[in-house]
């Protein structure tokens, strides 16, 4: 018998499973579905609207041929690149008893040459290739996202709003100071409750007031400042309120905990336990690499070097991690990680920011042991339980 390569391979092995295959590249106005279907020598390739019912209809479509050519289809598994449209459609197939999978696009290899072609059919085989390995159980070939329901996706929605309109207020601040001091107006801060009174009472160094254009534009900018402040303190209201409702609920449990650390607050222990601490993690490695607070070693021979953080997890819990790093350092100076922080870098003063990494990794994998097994990292003082 001649040697088959992996398509091949995988071919045979998926027409004695009965699977049909199905990969669909996601676009916002159509979508792209390549298919493999036992006893079908031809891979069919169809162009849908953006419409789950279509979908449906073509994968029964295909069904239908394989059984015509002598392979009841027992199982139907599909995937798709983690994008703009989120997890919906794979929760909507799995409600359907099809097998729905969500492929990290970057987990895909891909040629190195200088410049290649790459088109929504050229995507579709790339997957199609790197799907085969994965369900030979070739793990290497790409990784799968957690598909998480819409409840859990729900819960990250509060802290991800109140992040992006902190720094939307942060903007306007902004805005307002470079605005007064193109008018060589300095000192005077956006942020305080009679800013707006104040403004009709400001001088330019030549003692002329606020131009009136200016001055319409910096009151609307307060305004929206002002609205954009309220919404922030609604978040945080709900927030408290949902703790205190129900504070023995698994996630709110989690924050409760964590928010007893010293150095700790709620914004910061909510944010950790909504995008990492509340997941199914394998063992610390999984968490610290979830957070992309691990190396990326570059060893080929006699060369040894580390090229920095390899920052392919979560932005916002590595960034958070880091800031909540210093202040473990100034809150929680007599805790072992404390400690040992300070013994590597007491000597090598210009370290520090590289160091304070390294305890960030530390320190969550020990928030993830405090909240996982009670275990309470050594010396970590907490805030007594209320």
């Amino acid at each position: 018998m001649p040697q088959l390569n992996d398509l091949s391979r995988s071919l045979v092995t998926l027409e004695q499973d009965a699977t049909l295959i199905a990969v669909i590249e996601m676009g916002q106005s159509s979508w792209l579905v390549a298919g493999i279907v036992p006893g079908v020598e031809r891979q069919p390739l169809k162009k849908l609207a953006v419409d789950e019912s279509a979908l449906l209809k073509l994968l029964n479509r295909w069904r239908e041929e394989a059984e015509q050519a002598g392979h009841g289809i027992k199982r139907i598994a599909i995937v798709f690149e983690a994008g703009r449209d989120g997890f919906w459609l794979a929760r909507w197939l799995r409600a359907r008893d099809i097998e729905a999978h969500v492929i990290h696009a970057s987990s895909v290899a891909v040629s190195r040459e200088h410049r290649r072609a790459k088109t929504d059919r050229l995507d579709t085989e790339l997957l199609k290739r790197a799907f085969l390995g994965w369900l030979r159980g070739e793990r290497g070939h790409c990784k799968m996202v957690a598909i998480p329901t819409t409840n859990d996706e729900d819960a990250k929605r509060p802290n991800r709003e109140r992040e992006s309109l902190v720094g939307e207020q942060t903007r306007i601040v902004n805005r307002m100071k470079a605005t007064l001091t193109r008018l060589g107006i300095r000192g005077f801060n956006p942020k305080l409750k009679k800013a707006a009174e104040r403004l009709n009472g400001l001088r330019t160094p030549e003692g002329e007031p606020i131009p009136p254009n200016t001055l319409a534009e910096l009151r609307r900018d307060m305004m929206r400042r002002r609205l954009v402040s309220d919404q922030i303190r609604q978040i945080e209201d709900a927030r408290l309120e949902r703790l205190e409702h129900a504070p023995g609920d698994g996630p709110n449990a989690m924050v409760r905990l964590l928010a007893r650390v010293i150095g700790v607050g709620i914004e910061t222990a909510d944010m950790l336990v909504q995008e990492v601490l509340s997941r199914n993690m394998r063992d610390r490695r999984a968490v610290a690499r979830y957070a992309g607070l691990t190396g990326s070693p570059d060893e080929s021979g006699r060369k040894r070097r580390e090229k920095g953080l390899a920052r392919s997890g979560n932005a916002r819990v590595r960034r958070g991690m880091i800031q909540l790093a210093w202040r473990f350092l100034r809150f929680q100076k007599d805790s072992a990680l404390a400690q040992w922080f300070q013994a590597r870098t007491q000597n090598a003063r210009s370290t520090r920011k590289t160091m304070i990494v390294a305890l960030a990794r530390k320190l969550l994998i020990s928030l993830w042991r405090l909240v996982r097994d009670g275990v309470l990292p050594d010396g970590v003082i907490l805030r007594p339980a209320h």
